[in-house]
């Protein structure tokens, strides 16, 4: 009887290498096949760590015609799941193919470490709770305007990824549509040239327009600020002071 396997979906290093943890370093040696969003990048941590299990391509363009691949090597044996850098499914491939496991009856098992969301959450100073995290903004400025007014008003700390060549972009609408607040940039996190920038949005801008932004970007932003409250007068139990009370 052919053994059903588990998919792990393993997290791996957003920069540092050294970010990867034991249990991470087990499972991509023991599964039969990894599924890497990209196998000449996945290739280099595997060869770091001396591991040399087989990957195939896993990502955004081939995702759907390689769930059947993959959930054929399920029937046999473990397979991990692994993006670029990061947690896989979180703004990376991943969702589709877990699940069609969850559908087939397949186990599926996180095995956590490294992301840019929690690391840049972390640093940024700003409340962690609530939060609400927007993934990539999208490309077009109409989407993009219409995912910031759908969140204008949340109190929650917002955090978002962006390319260096619509960060600008990205960050003109934020300070249109949410307007001036506290924002922190984290630049290439946990890399040899990671960068973080604090300040009002206006001068984080200010910063990119005139320093070409180069990496990629995690941008942790403030919630609303609390609407501002009226206090109404009850006319009917305020004394009048042009009308003294009567003496007892």
């Amino acid at each position: 009887m052919p053994h059903v396997g588990t998919l792990y979906v393993v997290s791996t290093p957003i920069g540092n290498l050294e970010d990867i943890t034991m249990r991470a370093l087990r499972v991509l040696r023991e599964v039969q096949l990894i599924a890497a969003e990209d196998t000449r990048h996945t290739r280099r941590l595997l060869q770091r760590y001396a591991i040399d299990t087989p990957c195939i391509a896993y990502h955004e363009h081939n995702k759907l015609r390689r769930l059947d691949d993959i959930l054929t090597a399920l029937a046999n044996g473990d397979v991990a799941l692994v993006s670029d850098a990061g947690t896989p499914t979180l703004a990376d491939p991943g969702r589709e193919l877990v699940q069609a496991c969850l559908a087939a009856g397949i186990a599926v098992v996180p095995v956590p470490g490294a992301s840019a969301l929690l690391a840049a959450l972390a640093a940024a100073g700003l409340p962690v709770v609530p939060c609400h995290f927007l993934g990539f903004l999208p490309n077009r400025k109409s989407e993009r305007q219409k995912v910031l007014t759908h969140v204008a008003q949340l109190p929650a700390t917002l955090i978002c990824y962006e390319a260096p060549h619509r960060l600008v972009a990205s960050l003109l609408d934020i300070q249109a549509i949410l307007g001036e607040r506290q924002i922190v940039v984290a630049r290439e996190l946990t890399k040899l040239h990671e960068q973080w920038l604090r300040g009002q949005v206006a001068e984080v801008l200010e910063h990119f327009q005139q320093t070409a932004p180069r990496g990629e970007f995690t941008l942790v932003i403030a919630g609303a600020p609390p609407a501002p409250t009226r206090r109404t007068l009850d006319v009917a139990t305020q004394p009048d002071p042009t009308h003294p009370s009567p003496r007892p």
